[in-house]
């Protein structure tokens, strides 16, 4: 899962991904570093209106300003009246600070309002991209990990941008203008001030590679944790049916003194690093500090400009400072950049070029269909079957024999490698068909139904588009849950909670059951959904298939052999392969694994009623 590339798929790295995401924000965040460069500037001319009233107004020294400069103050009424009526240069400082707070709130408000049109544009691509992507990729990808790369690296890339990219260039126009400022008063006490940066600079690029790397594997683990989260607060009743909060605990506690692990690690590279970086500033301070008193005494430099150089100074080591800041925040968000950009960069489904709405009412043929999740370890090993329309086809095997597998290539949930056989509906191959036609016209109830935190109603008509009351109630009804529905307080209002456990197991299978219904499809799959029913609801779900699907085809996947007594064929998988197909009667009494079944089912029904 680790991403050791920073490219997209345009081929213009990690940055193209940041201009994609930073779409429709572009121009608060330029507005919002102009605001920023208009405070760089006052804060700039501050230390020459000082500079200039002490040492030209109030000490008297010809002025060396430019000539517009000396234009404006001898409209005012040159310098000696400024040094006898000292408030106009107080003025001048106040008006300033007015137009550096008004700038700094316009830096704020832009970068703020950037900020979230940026988050929002990231989680809409992140959400829609994800949406498409293949159900193979899923499987392959902790839920908590990709919530945490959604929410936290997401988090972390707004606070860089906000706070960190549009201060780069601050930080830019305040080192150029610190060290023009500088040179043009003192040029030798400029390259004492000058000297200790390449040295600073070069020693925090060094330790940023160290300190990419540890961020790196503090977000792997970290999706670790989520993951545990995620999978327990999901689970939270299997884990008490179990008594395995202790287990479940230690397990948590492993992976979390893991993470904490490596956050003090962090804490130890950080620290070390701040400290080195202070003392190397200090020293640059230092020699300032010491080189200006010298100079002054020996009178090569003016007090004002000494007052000024240790402001420059002050304004050139702020950025100085704030590097390791910005180098740390940088790892952080190129790491999150890069766990990103691994969601951006799977390729979503795409049909064939060409690809159709072909006629689904035609059989279905498998034809010596081979699949393997993983190389070296087939699930399915030749499979020929022909499933002629408006009939049904029962399914029966072991955990591990490739039954779900089988439906889940006909859905195209899984691509069919080429030169691995084919499937066909109407003898057009599926991969020729368009997927999103292909899903519409085929009403799938999966093995472990999976429902939403919203009502009854809702969940059933999340299939259709535009359900009304009516429809929803006629699917409830044959998948035989009305009257469940009806004994609730609120009917079909009535709230179900995270993946459905304020209902029982053999409610959320008839509540998928009925969301299927509403489709109206033409291929119907039921994999393994009536194992929670007893035998007379199941009996009652068949009846009500029969009746209202009986032109549509229908594959039912189940250990139950009731469920499959009135299956028009039954094929038996053992390994990956077919080992018996025939009519459930044919094959009662075939002597295969299918007679076994039936004798071991018959003799407990029959032993229940005793």
């Amino acid at each position: 899962m680790n991403r050791e590339t920073g490219k997209t798929k345009t081929g213009s790295g990690n940055t193209g991904l940041l201009l994609r995401f930073l779409r429709g924000s572009k121009l608060l965040f330029a507005l919002s570093i102009l605001c920023s460069a208009l405070t760089t500037l006052v804060d700039m001319l501050n230390p020459q209106i000082i500079r200039g009233t002490i040492d030209n107004a109030v000490g008297g020294k010809p002025s060396d300003f430019p000539l517009w400069v000396n234009d404006i103050v001898d409209r005012l009424g040159g310098f000696s009246y400024i040094g006898q009526h000292l408030w106009i240069p107080a003025l001048a400082i106040a008006g300033l600070g007015v137009v550096r707070v008004a700038a700094q709130f316009g830096t704020t408000m832009l970068n703020s309002w950037g900020s979230e049109v940026l988050v929002k544009n990231m989680r809409d691509t992140l959400f829609s991209h994800i949406a498409r992507l293949p159900y193979a990729w899923h499987m392959k990808n902790g839920t908590g990990d990709i919530i945490q790369r959604c929410t936290t690296d997401v988090d972390r890339m707004r606070s860089f941008v906000a706070e960190q990219l549009t201060a780069v260039f601050r930080i830019l126009i305040l080192v150029a203008m610190s060290l023009y400022f500088m040179f043009s008063m003192h040029v030798k006490m400029a390259v004492i001030a000058t000297v200790p940066i390449p040295v600073i600079l070069a020693y925090s690029v060094i330790f940023r590679k160290e300190m990419h790397e540890g961020f790196r594997r503090c977000d792997e683990e970290e999706g670790k944790v989520s993951d545990i989260v995620q999978e327990n607060l999901t689970g939270v009743r299997v884990v008490r049916a179990f008594a395995s909060e202790g287990r479940e605990r230690e397990h948590f506690e492993k992976v979390n003194e893991n993470y904490t692990g490596r956050w003090v690690h962090m804490g130890h590279v950080i620290g070390k690093f701040f400290s080195i970086q202070d003392i190397l500033c200090g020293l640059q301070i230092l020699l300032v500090t010491v080189f200006g008193a010298v100079f002054v005494v020996r009178g090569q430099m003016t007090a004002g400009e000494y007052i000024a150089f240790i402001s420059y100074n002050t304004i050139l080591s702020f950025p100085i400072r704030r590097l390791g800041r910005m180098l740390s925040e940088m790892a952080k968000a190129g790491v999150s950049l890069d766990r990103l950009a691994y969601v951006i960069d799977a390729e979503p489904e795409q049909d064939r070029p060409g690809a159709t709405d072909a006629d689904m009412h035609g059989d279905i043929r498998f034809e010596d269909v081979h699949f393997a999740y993983e190389e070296g370890h087939e699930v399915l090993k030749g499979i020929n079957v022909t499933v002629p329309h408006g009939t049904t086809l029962g399914i029966l095997g072991g955990t591990g024999s490739g039954k779900s597998t089988l439906m889940l290539l006909l859905d195209k949930l899984y691509e069919l490698p080429e030169g691995q056989g084919r499937i066909t509906i109407g003898g057009v191959d599926i991969r020729d068909i368009r997927t999103e036609h292909l899903r519409q016209n085929i009403a799938m109830v999966l093995q472990e139904p999976h429902l939403f935190s919203r009502s009854i109603a809702d969940n059933i008509a999340m299939a259709g588009d535009h359900l009304d009351r009516a429809a929803i109630e006629q699917a409830s009804q044959a998948a035989c849950l009305a009257e469940a529905i009806e004994g609730f307080h609120e009917g079909y209002d009535t709230f179900v909670g995270e993946r459905g456990v304020t209902l029982s197991g053999g409610q959320k299978q008839r509540t998928a059951i009925a969301r299927a219904l509403t489709q109206n499809a033409p291929i119907m799959i039921f994999d393994d959904s009536l194992s929670a029913v007893d035998n007379q609801t199941d009996a009652k779900i068949r009846a009500s298939l029969e009746e209202r699907f009986g032109t549509a085809t229908i594959i039912i996947i189940s250990h139950r052999i009731t469920t499959l007594s009135r299956a028009d064929q039954v094929v038996v998988l053992e390994d990956g392969r077919i080992t018996e197909h025939g009519t459930p009667d044919e094959l009662k009494s075939a002597g295969g694994t299918y007679q076994k079944i039936y004798e071991i089912q018959l003799g407990i029904e029959k032993g229940g009623a005793q």
